[in-house]
């Protein structure tokens, strides 16, 4: 494989597809690809736009090498003449799109991909394979975010996912809003805070839970968390509280009834006089299990599972559809799968105290008449293939995410059921 190139990320019909239009003609046609998503996933109200910096990259990277162009040979993917053009390859069209934290709804021109059909259709699969799993984990973990009200998260689903979606996983919960993560190589790739302690694998390793916690205290110090339910929890705080005495950092608990036992361990640690040592939960959280906690006197949640499955909702369902040729809209009729023809753009209209009225869609060319608080939401990202501006830093990103959020209607905010937090309108 050629070093880094990202060319048979791909599906075997995006190369048939562009087999065909080159020996009939049409593959330099003058193309807009609009990457949306028709519906949000049942139960939420609003997205969070992923992976937009990741993909814009990955697009510089779509070159087939002397690599790449032998394993399309050896299987008779394509022709001669459809590899020699393969061998050239090189995107060097304009892409525009929400910039990555921009929140989202059903209809938003999330990416736009102008060039000829044979360039632009390659980037199908590459593009939404992306945008689809950044934006699907990062909109969980922002639920979660809102869910915890304030009290930190940290991210621990490294063990419940592919090795390089983990990675990929913890970034999208960073943006978020989420306060660390315990994968290291996500700590080296996008600098983002690390954070652990022990598993119970430790306690089990020693002849007691005093040995197992008189190690640890003695390594990491009194700021260490303890985790105290691997036999009895009571007995766990109290031997904690013994080894480590009333300045020890945090305890966690990861089984059972988390709340009854955040509430117990409370009274316990502070009877015991370790009114500052602080509790942790783990286990299978998601952001129901989150808010139904925000009573319980829990100071930090650590989150695995839901976080890197998108709490249900593993993909954001987007598509990436043809909308123009030569200039000319053209859409998609079929049942349930409609699109609209046509290069959009968008805004968002916003009360004067910046709460979100509507998502205005629009036809590039005509006039959405934006008022005072309007907010235009589709920035350029590449021009004739090069990127425009260097990618948001992860703390822009994260600022864009949590202002989105606070501009939203409070019942937008709710995990209950119910229609988008606010409505997308189309203008032609």
């Amino acid at each position: 494989m050629t070093p880094g190139s990202t060319a048979l990320r791909t599906d075997h019909y995006e190369l048939t597809m562009l087999a065909a239009a080159l020996a009939d003609g049409t593959a330099n046609r003058r193309c807009v690809f609009e990457v949306f998503a028709r519906r949000l996933p049942d139960g939420r109200r609003y997205g969070v736009v992923g992976g937009t910096g990741r993909a814009v990259e990955a697009i510089g990277r779509f070159r087939f090498g002397e690599a790449e162009l032998t394993e399309l040979a050896a299987r008779s993917v394509v022709d001669p003449a459809t590899l020699e053009w393969l061998a050239g390859y090189r995107f060097s069209g304009d892409v525009d799109g929400y910039p990555e934290g921009e929140l989202y709804f059903p209809g938003s021109p999330l990416l736009t991909v102008r060039g000829t059909f044979a360039e632009a259709v390659l980037l199908e699969t590459l593009l939404l394979s992306i945008m689809n799993h950044d934006s699907a984990i990062l909109s969980a973990a922002a639920r979660m975010v809102s869910a915890a009200n304030g009290r930190p998260l940290i991210e621990m689903g490294g063990r419940r996912t592919h090795e390089d979606a983990a990675v990929s996983c913890a970034r999208a919960a960073y943006l978020a809003g989420f306060a660390s993560t315990s994968n290291l190589e996500a700590g080296r790739s996008h600098g983002i805070p690390t954070a652990g302690t022990c598993a119970h694998a430790f306690t089990l390793l020693h002849d007691s839970e005093h040995a197992a916690f008189t190690a640890q205290v003695k390594a990491l110090g009194l700021g260490t968390t303890l985790l105290v339910d691997t036999y009895d929890i009571t007995q766990g705080i109290e031997t904690a509280i013994e080894v480590a005495g009333t300045g020890l950092g945090a305890i966690r608990i990861d089984s059972g009834d988390v709340g009854v036992l955040a509430r117990q361990a409370r009274e316990q640690l502070d009877r015991l006089g370790a009114r500052h040592t602080k509790i942790v939960v783990s286990g299978d959280l998601d952001e129901y299990a989150i808010a139904a906690l925000r009573a319980e006197p829990v100071d930090a949640y650590g989150v695995g599972t839901s976080l890197v499955t998108g709490s249900g909702a593993p993909t954001a369902g987007m598509v990436y559809k043809l909308v123009e040729v030569d200039g000319r809209p053209v859409a998609k009729r079929s049942s349930h799968k409609e699109s609209r023809g046509g290069h959009k753009a968008a805004l968002r209209r916003h009360k004067p105290t910046g709460t979100a009225l509507e998502e205005v869609v629009y036809l590039v060319g005509s006039d959405p008449q934006a008022g005072e608080h309007d907010r235009d939401l589709v920035v350029p990202l590449l021009r004739e293939g090069e990127p425009v501006a260097p990618a948001p830093s992860l703390e822009e990103s994260r600022q864009r995410v949590r202002a989105g959020l606070v501009s939203l209607p409070w019942e937008g905010l709710k995990l209950s059921s119910g229609d988008p937090a606010i409505p997308t309108v189309y203008v032609s």
